[in-house]
């Protein structure tokens, strides 16, 4: 089979939750035990760093990534979702991994992928660990799909594990509270092994502390070991400077990011508690993370956290998609410069629309528009539920279209955002 074809394939064969939604979620680990027997255990030959949250792990994954290859180290980098390519999810210092490598690995292994069934997501961990392991990385940061307790990527027994925050989101599998959630995520802390937890949150904090101290995993909440001021974004280059200041010591760090987001603030603070956590024992320097943060485009590929695309008229994507994440964004697209806000944006079919739209301006012309996917929400129906919440606009049938008819439109001072889905993202791009 053809690269495309053996991804087609692999969408087609096994339940993926991206698409589908629940109807592929799983709610044990018992397709990921047998494939990691099958493999021989790949990921007992490597060292990883696990990263799990509502909000934030991508870019705290991928930040930690930067950091260790400017360190020297070989590293491996697993996230999800994909934007463009499936490639994407799977990454050696920044290189995607080879077309011939999934479709080989899939044609080597079909007899155990027809006998067991697994999920989209069970089989790409399995592919992960397994070329990482062939590959010989020295480390590698793998960010969890969802959850953490039940998560397929929780087999590993890392140096280090993360959990950036606690929000609402996949609450029907997680929980009805952010307690409940926090207790499923922290299922990846484990035996003696240090957890940073990004964010300190009322509801949440005990759970982190009971299960660290049952554990003995020392544990860092970043939000009071680092805080974080974000200064303006330099049109020229994108960048935006932060200073960093130890709330211990008082020692401040300045550098640069390429990722201007509001979100970012809190990630910084959690990739420094990261990066010092992973300080001693790994050669980590504070020069090795300014370097890490300020390449993390170039050293990783990251794509999708506040993007512009292009700036006559400023057009910016950003992959937010829960109440958390989307208050930061919207709060960021109202206080950008503009004449007039066009905004496109999509949903899964199972958002909980009463908690995102409220957030949106009502000031803006709206494009209703859904992704190429079975989950996604029919755009007339999102732009009824919209008109309730004062957001008027007209429905388009796919994103190309909804992004073509707001560029028709805007003028040279206005501003056109993108989001909502993170799939409505990866079409615009």
């Amino acid at each position: 089979m053809t690269y495309q074809e053996t991804v087609e394939y692999l969408f087609s064969l096994l339940p993926a939750y991206h698409r589908m939604g629940k109807p592929a979620y799983k709610g044990n680990l018992d397709n990921t035990i047998e494939l990691d027997r099958y493999f021989g255990h790949p990921h007992t030959r490597f060292r990883s760093v696990h990263v799990a949250g509502t909000n934030g792990k991508g870019s705290v994954s991928h930040m930690t990534a930067s950091v260790l290859q400017e360190a020297g180290y070989r590293t491996g980098l697993y996230t999800s979702p994909h934007l463009k390519d499936f490639r994407e999810r799977i990454k050696i210092d920044g290189e995607m991994i080879p077309e011939e490598e999934v479709t080989g690995f899939v044609e080597r292994h079909n007899g155990i992928i027809n006998r067991i069934k697994p999920s989209f997501f069970e089989l790409t961990v399995a592919l992960a660990f397994d070329y990482f392991a062939r590959m010989n990385v020295d480390i590698a940061v793998i960010e969890v799909g969802m959850g953490g307790r039940l998560d397929s990527t929780n087999i590993i027994t890392p140096i280090l594990s993360v959990i950036t925050n606690i929000g609402h989101d996949h609450m029907e599998f997680l929980g009805r509270t952010l307690g409940a959630v926090a207790g499923e995520k922290a299922g990846i802390i484990k035996e003696g092994v240090p957890v940073v937890i990004g964010e300190t949150q009322p509801e949440t904090r005990d759970v982190f502390l009971r299960k660290s101290e049952t554990l003995h995993a020392p544990i860092t909440f970043a939000d009071n070991r680092f805080r974080c001021r974000l200064g303006r974004i330099f049109p020229d280059s994108s960048m935006r400077r932060f200073t960093l200041t130890g709330l211990d010591d008082g020692v401040t760090m300045r550098g640069e990011t390429p990722l201007g987001g509001l979100a970012q603030k809190k990630n910084l603070q959690t990739a420094a508690a990261v990066a010092e956590t992973l300080s001693a024992g790994h050669g980590l320097s504070r020069e090795h993370f300014l370097r890490g943060v300020a390449g993390v485009v170039y050293n990783t590929g990251l794509m999708g956290r506040w993007q512009i695309l292009s700036r006559s008229p400023l057009t910016v994507c950003d992959t937010g998609h829960n109440r958390e994440g989307l208050e930061y964004v919207m709060r960021q697209v109202r206080a950008t410069a503009k004449e007039n806000l066009h905004m496109v944006i999509g949903f899964v079919n199972d958002k909980d629309l009463g908690s995102v739209l409220p957030l949106f301006p009502r000031d803006a012309i709206y494009y209703f528009t859904r992704a190429s996917i079975p989950r996604a929400l029919d755009e007339n129906l999102l732009k009824t539920a919209a008109g309730e919440y004062g957001l008027v606009g007209r429905a388009y049938p796919s994103v190309r279209e909804a992004v073509a008819a707001a560029r028709a439109v805007a003028g040279q001072h206005d501003m056109i955002y993108i989001g909502g889905s993170t799939f409505v993202v990866a079409e615009a791009l």
